[in-house]
Order: structure tokens, then C-alpha cells, then sequence
């Protein structure tokens, strides 16, 4: 993947205005933007905002479990906020904790981006546009298009901003860095991902403003087909599919009311920063806690492609870009289908001014099909009950591609994540019809190289309470014998995983591994503790050599299961700075200590993802593709949840394509 942030593809962020909806009623409830300009105010008064600095990240410093635990409605709601600075003229770096309520600085950290490990703050938006002018004016680039014959198509060009991975190269380590590839385009509405001139690398240092370095290797042609896919360029739109209407004439069945959702028997705080995008906080069933806190704080896409042009490539699309900040405004029918709640998301710019991004959040109902059936013989008949989920979600995109999160929830109790991945491919350049190992031709001359998209939840679990125990459960084969005397039968076996060294663990399809959160102090109706069991889906673990940079960057990316004890402070699994840093911050620095984990409040980060070797029909625009995970109760319950659904209210009902069979009816319609 690549990432374009030119105004043309970045969200849709909006000056407030003064209609904004009121403050905070609750300590969870999200920033607002009248919070995000009292904070910028504070910060200048404090002298912390001179003419050059900027803020390349502004969220929420969510209150503590014991503020939490302490606090009443109708309380007073100290709000706090965790603002990154960084001169750019400097390069200095500092992290500030402010009180908007209290109108104080609560706190001042230098980071030192200059020293081992390094790691520099998230890319501003303004440094996008600047790196494509350094680039263009540099007389070493625009030699190298004279060089390849491309001096006329200089005007068009789009420098891409990338940032660097972790090369050690000296004259790189400890500066802002970024690269810069280039793609053509032959009119100003043109698709450049479709015209890439290979070999041509710029590096960019952006706080000196200058090029340290440029790679100008092959002469590999610029491919000349086209990457449109506008209606334009696609033709007629086909007229064989008919409508599909959703409608809810009595309404939805959930309630809102500032954050809180209620929907049938869950009930949960929607929230939205700039990192994290949607986050999800006192996630209920039944008014029972099951996950405090829930959210997808980082993904990394790692490459596969062993070329100059692609060999660094591994983007930390939160940690380096902000997913939050680069989220969508959703649009009513299509993104969103149905009766839809949206909700408005709050980030700061550049310098520090609040803007809004509308609609970034969408919530709905949905159809899923069957819920349970059964027919028996005799005069019990067939019995059928629809399934249906509450949808929370949002997208982000991130240069040429753009990926969906979807948080499900069930009437049976059950949680799903879903990851969607669409937009456009990254591709390089080479010689129509030829192979290339690490990367398959796509479109005459368009190679796609091969890589992965390795998201991280992170999943703060409260199963009837914080006291919680990992158990990894296998199913287990029983060697025929006195044990297995038909050679028939099998078990299950449970490994309790009581520190944090123990709870670093890989997933085992062959032995439907899952991995149970279980109550230290509360059993169901049958003695046995509550629980709820991640289920994971089957995702390769990151590619790379365990002695590459990007293994020790992405280090979450090497299992698939860690279990910490709680730190409000451990949030992010590749740690804060994952831009140019040399790697071991995140999950293996939290567990350096090795805390117990057994009975104690507890943190699942689950690694799930896609390993994509891409196809012809990924082009121009590929087909979303998925990944996720279900937490799922596992006694947490006395017996399904769902028995007292009711029928849908179109059973029985005779339509076109309808069975017809009234009370007999067996299909589900």
C-alpha cells in the first residue's frame, strides 16, 4: 500500500459551527470540538504553541477505572487531553496532558525522536503537500525524468509521501524522513496508481526541507493503460439488478442517548479519536460487563518485495497516518443501507483547531439470515426465528486504500470484528508478460506486489468483572486404545495461561484452538465459571524474517494472541512512535516484566489480517476482502439468549418468489 494525502483524497473535515451538540455528560464521551480549541487555547497560553509548532496527535486522556468507578451523574467530569507536539523547525518533540475543565497543564514529556530507538510523531497533513514540492524542485529528480523522457509529464506528476520503515541508513536515523515514489497522469482527473515510473525513489528530510538522498535505477516503460473507474471511463451502468429497499416503518430498535446505545439486551459508549478511529467502551449483555474497552489501535501492511523501490515498505496505518483522522464521511446509501444512526467525530488539524467530520460513525440494523430453526415430526412442526445484529462502523482511507471496521453485535450474546479492505492496489512497474517473483502482473506492464494487511484489536475484556483467567482450549485427538477403544472418540484440553510469557500464543486451526476468558469469581447456573472464547479466523502471522526490521517494528504481528495485565498507559501494540523507529516498542516491552495474568484485570490483543498476493480482478478497484474475529459466550449464559425472539413479522406472508406454505412454512421467509 501507498498513501496519497493530497487534499483531493483527504476526509471531509468541516469548521465547526454553532451547532455543535452540547458537552460532555459522561467521563467516555467523546472529544468535542469546543473541548479540542479550549485545549489549543491552553496550550498557547502556556507558550507551548509558538508560530512553529504543530500537533500531529490530539486525543482523549480517558479518565482511569478509579475516576470511573468513583463518579456519579450529575458529577463533575474532569476532561483531560493528550496532545503530541512537535516544532518543525526543529524537529523537537514534546507530549502535554492538559485539563480543558480545569483550564491547566497537567503534564510536559520531551520525547527525543534524535536518540535510539527513535520514532518519530504522526505525518501532518501540510508535510504531504510540502514533500511534492521539495521533490519537484529538486534538479536530481526532475533530471531523472528528463533522463527516462518524461520532462513533459513533470506538471502532472504525483510524488507520493511513504513513510521510510527502518533502514538504518545514517543518514536517516533520528530525522523526519519520508519518501517520495512517483506516478504519472495524463490529465488532472486521471488515476496515477495506474503509471508508476519504477526505479525512481526521493528521500525527503522534512524538517531541513531537502532532498538527502535519490535512487534512479532501470528503464523499465511507464505503463500506459488506464486505472479509471469512473461511470466515465467504466461505461453504462447495468440495469439487471433490481432494487433493494430496507425499511423499518416503526423505527429502529435501538435507543441513543449522547453515547450510550442500547440495543435489546447490549448495551455499550461509542466514542471516535483521531488514532483509533471508533472506539467502543462498558461493552454489556444482560447489564453484565463483558469488555470495557474495545478498538482496532493498529494495522500493519508489510511488503513482500525485495526492490529498491518497495523493500522498506511496511506502513503503520494508525501510528503513522492516524486512521481516525483520515476517516470517511459516510454517506446514506452507500456506505449505509436502512435506518441509520450517525454519529460526528471530532479531530484536530494540523495546528490544533478542532474540525468535525460528519456522519464518520454509522449505526444500524440488519437482516442475518437464519437465527435458529428446528422442524420436528408430529405436532411440534417447524419453528424459525430471524437473526439480526446492530452494526457500529466506519472507514478510513489511507492513501489508495481504504479499509472498513465493523463491530457486530448478536442476539445470542456474540461479538464480531470485521475488517474490510478494498480500494487500489499498489503496483510497480516492469516488462509486460514477464515473471517477477515477488509480485504477479495484474494489468499489461502493472506489477502488484505481494503483502499483508495485519490489523491488531485490542480488547480490554470484563467478563462479570476484571478479574478474569486465559485458558487455551484445543481439541484433542485420544490414540486408539483402552482410552479410545473404537478409535471414535476425542476431547478437549485447557491450558491455563498465568503470565504474560505464557499468553504470547499462535492459533492452531487444526485443532479448532480458542482461547477462553473466564470469570475468576462468578459461575453460571451449572458451577462453572462465565466466559467468553475468542475465536479467531485463519490469518497468516507477519511474512517477514523474525531478523528483519519490520519483525522487530511489528512485533504484535508474530502472534496471534498476547495477554497483558492492564496499563491505561499500554494502548498501542507497536508503540507510540512506530514512525521511524528501530523496533521493541508496544507488546514486547509491556511484557518485559511478565505480570501475571491469572484473576487479574486482563488485555487480549489479537493479530488478524489478510496475506495478499493480488489478482487481475483486484484491478482497477479490488473487491473487499475480509478478516476479523468472535468473542463469543461460552456459559456466560444459562441458555440462549434468543428463545424469546419473536417471528418475523413476514412469516407466513405469501409474495412473489414466496414458499406459499403458511404455518407449514420451513424456510425461514
Amino acid at each position: 500500500m501507498t498513501h496519497d494525502h493530497t487534499p483531493d483524497h483527504a476526509p471531509r473535515l468541516l469548521p465547526l459551527t454553532a451547532t455543535e451538540a452540547p458537552g460532555p455528560r459522561h467521563p467516555l464521551d467523546p472529544l468535542t470540538g469546543d473541548e479540542i480549541d479550549a485545549a489549543r487555547a491552553i496550550l498557547e497560553a502556556a507558550g507551548l504553541l509558538g508560530e512553529s509548532v504543530r500537533v500531529p496527535m490530539l486525543l482523549p486522556d480517558e479518565p482511569t477505572k478509579a475516576e470511573l468507578a468513583a463518579w456519579a451523574p450529575g458529577d463533575p467530569i474532569d476532561r483531560r487531553i493528550d496532545a503530541t507536539l512537535m516544532d518543525a523547525a526543529t524537529g523537537a518533540v514534546s507530549e502535554v496532558v492538559v485539563s480543558v475543565t480545569r483550564g491547566e497543564v497537567d503534564a510536559v514529556r520531551p520525547h527525543d525522536a534524535s536518540q535510539a530507538p527513535y520514532g518519530q510523531p504522526q505525518y501532518l497533513f501540510e508535510e504531504y503537500d510540502r514533500a511534492a514540492d521539495i521533490v519537484k524542485a529538486s534538479p536530481e529528480w526532475r533530471a531523472a525524468m528528463a533522463r527516462r523522457g518524461l520532462e513533459d509529464r513533470i506538471e502532472l506528476a504525483f510524488c507520493s509521501p511513504l513513510a521510510p520503515g527502518f533502514v538504518g541508513r545514517a543518514n536517516e536515523v533520528g530525522r523526519r524522513v519520508i519518501r517520495s515514489l512517483t506516478f504519472l497522469r495524463d490529465s488532472e482527473d486521471d488515476i496515477p496508481w495506474a503509471h508508476p515510473v519504477e526505479g525512481l525513489i526521493v528521500h525527503v528530510d522534512l524538517v531541513t526541507n531537502e532532498v538527502i538522498g535519490i535512487e534512479d535505477e532501470g528503464d523499465v516503460p511507464v505503463p500506459a493503460g488506464s486505472g479509471k473507474y469512473t461511470p466515465d471511463a467504466v461505461g453504462p451502468a447495468r440495469t439487471s439488478l433490481k432494487p433493494i429497499e430496507i425499511t423499518q416503518p416503526e423505527g429502529p430498535s435501538f435507543r441513543v442517548s449522547g453515547s450510550l446505545v442500547e440495543w435489546e439486551n447490549w448495551s455499550m459508549r461509542v466514542d471516535f479519536n483521531a488514532r483509533e478511529g471508533l472506539v467502543l467502551h462498558d461493552v454489556r449483555f444482560d447489564d453484565r460487563p463483558v469488555l470495557t474497552r474495545a478498538s482496532v489501535p493498529e494495522m500493519v501492511v508489510p511488503y513482500g518485495d525485495t526492490s529498491p523501490t518497495r523493500f522498506w515498505i511496511s506502513y503503520f496505518d494508525a501510528g503513522e497516518y492516524l486512521l481516525g483522522k483520515n476517516a470517511n464521511h459516510l454517506e446514506l446509501g452507500c456506505d449505509c443501507l436502512g435506518v441509520i444512526r450517525y454519529f460526528d467525530g471530532h479531530v484536530a488539524d494540523d495546528q490544533g483547531h478542532a474540525v468535525r467530520i460528519p456522519n464518520v460513525v454509522c449505526m444500524h440494523e440488519e437482516d442475518y439470515g437464519i437465527l435458529w430453526k428446528h422442524t420436528e415430526q408430529g405436532p411440534v412442526g417447524s419453528h424459525v426465528r430471524r437473526s439480526r445484529r446492530l452494526v457500529v462502523s466506519y472507514f478510513s482511507t489511507i492513501g489508495n486504500y481504504d479499509y472498513g471496521f465493523y463491530w457486530y453485535f448478536y442476539l445470542d450474546g456474540s461479538i464480531q470484528l470485521e475488517a474490510k479492505a478494498t480500494g487500489i492496489v499498489f503496483v510497480g512497474a516492469g516488462i509486460p508478460g514477464s515473471t517477477q517473483r515477488h509480485a504477479p502482473e495484474i494489468a499489461p506492464g502493472v506489477f502488484a506486489p505481494v503483502h499483508q494487511h495485519l490489523f491488531c484489536a485490542r480488547l480490554d475484556v470484563a467478563v462479570d468483572g476484571e478479574d478474569n483467567r486465559l485458558i487455551e482450549v484445543d481439541a484433542a485427538r485420544i490414540p486408539m486404545g483402552d482410552d479410545n477403544p473404537f478409535g471414535n472418540a476425542f476431547t478437549w484440553t485447557e491450558t491455563p495461561l498465568r503470565t504474560e510469557s505464557e499468553a504470547q500464543r499462535v492459533a492452531d486451526t487444526s485443532v479448532a484452538r480458542v482461547w477462553e476468558v473466564r470469570s475468576a469469581s462468578k459461575t453460571n447456573y451449572i458451577g462453572r465459571p462465565t466466559a467468553y472464547h475468542l475465536i479467531p479466523q485463519p490469518t497468516a502471522l507477519l511474512m517477514a524474517d523474525p531478523a528483519s526490521s519490520v519483525a522487530a517494528r511489528a512485533a504484535f504481528a508474530t502472534k496471534h494472541v498476547w495477554g497483558t495485565a492492564y496499563d491505561r498507559d499500554e494502548r498501542w501494540p507497536g508503540g507510540r512512535y512506530p514512525n521511524a523507529h528501530q523496533g521493541g516498542a508496544g507488546l514486547p516491552a509491556y511484557t518485559a516484566d511478565d505480570r501475571s495474568i491469572d484473576g487479574e484485570d486482563l488485555v487480549l490483543w489479537h493479530t488478524f489480517g489478510l496475506t495478499h498476493v493480488p489478482r487481475p480482478e483486484d484491478w482497477p478497484i479490488m473487491p473487499v476482502d475480509y478478516a476479523g474475529f468472535w468473542f463469543k459466550p461460552y456459559g456466560f449464559l444459562d441458555v440462549n439468549p434468543a428463545m424469546d425472539v419473536p417471528e418475523s413479522s413476514q412469516a407466513h406472508q405469501q409474495a412473489d418468489g414466496g414458499c406459499g406454505k403458511g404455518a407449514a412454512c420451513t424456510c425461514g421467509h
